[in-house]
């Protein structure tokens, strides 16, 4: 940031609210750090770029520290019309770090010129702002000082341009028609040889060459299309370069041409796995915009299917995680338990793995009429198959042997990495945000956090058993205590609006049509929700500018950071070893490229 930007006296009052806003207001002064008004109440600070790595590793110092690079991302504010008094520059880089003990974020953010687009990189303070500073260069050209490797992470190394830049095209057709000849395929091809030099590995020893294994990019056991280049001696793991990008839809791009509502169907699509709890961080922050407050009944119901789905999620994971280490008969019974859970979400929403059926300021219908005893003979099935799943499968001496102990990591790595959900539980650290920071009416229900202590292969498979044991209880007290009313709320940025306003009069009817055809306007402003998601912290940062678009909207998946942690984990291992923890891991590539 430049010194022609001015702190706003009235927004640094409005800041020192924050216990951490008044600790960096003692270190470095006020007059170095502008408060900005969110409506998501995270203290978030303009700071001088000079001081960026020196207020970074104080929040990482402090005594109850910052100790998660949470979110790093950046912003093309140059067609941004409504800056809410942020200074007047043409790109935004954002830092959204996490303090576990205080239970509290923040957001630091540094404004760039569009002729000087550098920073220094943050590596140094958390090893996860690799793979998240190489994304901002990759989607908006900034570049970090110091960065040991600043290449492509999702685009192809021959990729041209930067696309999340506001004057690079949205769609196919505003691109000049694909060619491709032979001169170009061969460059192509010869642009995805692993050249070991260029990541810092030696090729061999002295006395001996090490071996390079492609593991990938669709090999059965990379859960998607992913690819991991292995340094090995002999079978042993020397280290290894994950290889994503192969998945890349440019969902974030997408989010500038689709209305708030369409876009809606594009987040089932993120894990896809998830299914409407893609829509529930989405829809939450869109709301937040928009000032709207659902029914009782809305947020029962939004809660009960997010939990369905997480029980789809989990018996996927544990299905395939034991057919990983060996183990074929497991998810062949668990998908017989998923395709039940799956009936009562087609005969509730219409559809089974991706529904799209949130809506902004509600849902896209109510209950049906029998839903209670479709989810009432679920929720009396489960636990007894769970309990077996249990004795027969997770009991079993030869996945315990695969598993325990192996690709091992404790609580400090998973904080440095931004590690979230079960893969930070399994470690001893009881942060679960329907219990931390509760969301939806979550705390209106009674449940446990499943922890682990070894941070294993085995504690992440157990913890997830554990956590489905308690979505069948939350789905049992939404069963039971279902409340009456409206399944959608009763406000002008509903979406689409209540259709009863239709028949009031020529003006209802013109805004119902505007609604529906062009989408509501939401309010200029910013807003984040982080939820918990099948496989950790999953959060949508929404920036409007006053349209019927989102000016920008940040995804944030569990699935990146934990897919950056893997060299540091695996190094010294077998290759067997890496295979039972890809499938620890709980991931799907569509998490990860979006």
């Amino acid at each position: 940031m430049t010194e022609n930007v001015n702190p706003s006296p009235l927004a640094n009052a409005a800041g020192a609210e924050h216990e951490v806003v008044r600790e960096l207001h003692l270190q470095f002064g006020a007059e170095v750090l502008v408060f900005q008004t969110t409506l998501d109440n995270v203290p978030t600070l303009w700071v001088q770029r000079e001081k960026l790595i020196d207020i970074l590793a104080f929040l990482r110092k402090l005594p109850r520290p910052y100790v998660m690079l949470y979110d790093l991302s950046a912003i093309d504010e140059r067609l941004r019309q409504n800056r809410l008094g942020a200074p007047s520059l043409d790109y935004t880089v954002f830092y959204h770090l996490i303090s576990i003990e205080r239970n509290s974020d923040i957001r630091i953010k540094v404004a760039l010129k569009e002729g000087d687009l550098n920073l220094p990189t943050a590596i140094g303070i958390w090893p996860n702002a690799n793979w998240y500073e190489r994304e901002v260069w990759d989607l908006f050209g900034v570049v970090f000082q110091g960065h040991p490797n600043l290449s492509r992470i999702l685009l192809p190394r021959t990729w041209e341009g930067h696309p999340l830049r506001k004057d690079y095209p949205a769609r196919a057709t505003e691109f000049d028609p694909f060619k491709l000849n032979a001169a170009k395929q061969d460059l192509e091809q010869e642009s995805l040889l692993f050249k070991p030099e260029e990541w810092g590995m030696k090729r061999g020893t002295d006395t001996e060459d090490y071996m390079f294994l492609n593991l990938g990019p669709n090999h059965p056991s990379a859960h998607g299309a992913f690819r991991i280049v292995l340094q090995l001696d002999g079978e042993e793991i020397i280290d290894c370069v994950p290889d994503i990008g192969y998945h890349h839809r440019g969902a974030e791009k997408m989010a500038e041409r689709q209305s708030w509502h369409s876009y809606i169907p594009y987040t089932d699509r993120i894990d896809y796995l998830g299914g409407v709890m893609n829509n529930m961080p989405y829809v939450l922050a869109v709301e937040k915009l928009a000032g709207i407050t659902v029914p009782d009944r809305v947020s029962t119901i939004r809660i009960m299917l997010s939990e369905f789905f997480r029980i789809t999620s989990h018996l996927l994971y544990l299905g395939t995680y034991i057919q990983d280490v060996g183990g074929m008969s497991p998810v062949f019974y668990m998908f017989t338990d998923r395709m039940k859970a799956y009936d009562v979400i087609e005969a509730i929403t219409g559809f089974r793995m991706h529904p799209a059926w949130f809506r902004i300021g509600g849902l896209a219908s109510d209950l049906p009429k029998g839903w209670e005893r479709l989810v009432r003979e679920f929720v009396e099935w489960m636990p007894a198959r769970l309990k077996e799943y249990e004795k027969a499968a997770l009991q079993n001496s030869i996945l315990k042997a695969r598993s325990i102990g192996v690709a091992q990591y404790n609580s400090t790595e998973a904080l440095a990495w931004g590690v979230t959900g079960p893969g930070l539980r399994a470690t001893g650290i009881d942060f679960d945000l329907r219990k931390a920071r509760p969301y939806s009416g979550y705390e209106n229900f009674e449940f446990e956090v499943p922890l682990g202590n070894n941070g294993d292969a085995y504690d992440r498979s157990m913890l997830r058993l554990e956590e489905m044991r308690q979505s069948v209880r939350i789905i049992t007290q939404c069963l039971n205590n279902m409340p009456a009313g409206p399944y959608k709320a009763d406000h002008p940025l509903t979406c689409p609006p209540p259709k009863e306003r239709t028949l009031q009069d020529i003006e209802t009817l013109i805004t119902h049509f505007l609604s529906v055809s062009w989408g509501p306007i939401m309010p200029a402003n910013e807003s984040c929700q982080l939820i918990e998601a099948t496989k950790g912290i999953n959060s949508y940062y929404l920036t409007s500018d006053g349209s019927t678009m989102s000016y920008r909207t940040r995804i944030r998946t569990p699935s990146f950071p934990h897919l950056q942690q893997i060299p540091s984990v695996i190094r010294g291992s077998m290759i067997p070893d890496l295979i039972a923890y890809l499938g620890s891991i709980d991931f799907v590539m569509a998490d990860v490229d979006r």
